[in-house]
This record gives structure tokens, sequence and C-alpha cells, in this order.
């Protein structure tokens, strides 16, 4: 098996981990209605996904 030679430094041990950052979700406007909602995802607030009703929405859920 390959072993390192030498010890990596603390320096580079943390610029490598520096990358192991999560990133921000993105969003995407929904066609329907144009609130923001995940990508490839069923619009929470309309229930639309791909131009068609998929889901009906609960009208209980936007009021509180």
């Amino acid at each position: 098996m390959a072993v390192p030679k030498q010890k990596q430094s603390h320096a580079r041990t943390t610029q490598r981990r520096a990358q192991h950052k999560i990133g921000a979700p993105t969003y995407n406007a929904c066609p329907q209605c144009h609130s923001p909602r995940l990508p490839h995802r069923v619009c929470p607030v309309c229930g639309s996904y791909k131009g068609r009703d998929v889901v009906v929405p609960d009208r209980d859920e936007q009021l509180s």
C-alpha cells in the first residue's frame, strides 16, 4: 500500500478542509404562482409540477 513519506502540514490540511463547506440551497420561481421553491420539487403554494396540478395544497398551512 502507498504510505505518505512526510507528515502533511496543518496549513495544507486546513486549506483542503476549507472546501468542505455546505452551500446555500438554490431556489427557483414557480412558473404558475411565481413563489420561490426548490428545483425539481412540487410547489408548496400552488401544488403544481411541470405545468400540471399534482397535489391540492392545504389552505390551513398557508394561514398559520
